[in-house]
């Protein structure tokens, strides 16, 4: 795999070795206009690598530094997404400019990338994780056609294709136990929502969130069967919750 360096002055100083990925995609209308963004001292973001869709891997900032790509956002309580992380931008419109499937050349570059990555830093695979994962109430990227399932059969993330599971589905407005436990699942997982409280517009975005990454065929915010399947089976996963 061949990087071509195209550094990125903004950054700042880590402090801890890196423990995470987190995946984006670009959101903009060429990987040219990305790339210049990426790499405007104006703009204040980056990320540590950017991947064009004829699989071109661009190096932006030093895996040892901080990059400024996650924002606002949160995991297993720690809220310095970008201090932990190492984030890769995927080129692709994304749902505002025409969001398309990711190229065969793209995804077989980054699993490349991410290989390397994990050769020099410790990061399990339940901290492979998509920007929406991050800031679910901000955020859609890598977006529902992201091959997650196929980058987990690379060795990279989890995926779970548990058994049928029939059941209630929950959705806005629901209350009582099987809420509760929706919420205290979600979190375990790590992401940042309140533990108690009926089924709410807020909780039906971190759902969709869920989805996007682990059931991408209903990111409708309804916690059916099969959404809480795949959640526990995530859950008893190792090395899932801290």
């Amino acid at each position: 795999m061949r990087v071509i360096a195209a550094p990125s002055p903004n950054f700042d100083a880590r402090r801890a070795p890196p423990d995470m990925i987190v995946l984006h995609y670009t959101g903009m209308q060429t990987g040219e206009q990305a790339l210049a963004r990426l790499c405007d001292p104006s703009a204040k973001v980056s990320a540590h690598y950017m991947v064009e869709e004829d699989g071109r891997v661009f190096s932006l900032v030093d895996e040892a530094r901080r990059a400024w790509h996650a924002g606002v956002s949160s995991w297993r309580g720690v809220t310095d997404t970008n201090g932990r992380s190492i984030g890769i931008e995927l080129v692709n419109p994304g749902h505002e400019f025409g969001y398309r499937p990711f190229t065969s050349a793209q995804i077989a570059a980054l699993t490349d990338l991410i290989s390397e990555i994990r050769s020099r830093w410790t990061i399990e695979d339940a901290l492979i994780l998509g920007h929406s994962d991050v800031a679910p109430r901000r955020k859609q990227d890598p977006g529902e056609l992201f091959p997650w399932r196929a980058l987990a059969e690379a060795g990279h993330g989890l995926w779970f294709e548990p058994p049928a599971a029939p059941g209630a589905a929950l959705t806005v407005g629901g209350e009582g136990l099987a809420v509760l436990a929706l919420r205290g699942a979600l979190v375990r997982l790590g992401y940042d929502l309140a533990q108690t409280g009926p089924f709410d517009n807020d909780l039906a975005t971190v759902v969709t969130a869920f989805q996007r990454h682990w059931r991408p065929g209903a990111c409708d915010g309804i916690a059916d069967g099969e959404t809480r399947a795949r959640l526990m089976a995530l859950l008893r996963a190792p090395g899932v919750t801290a």
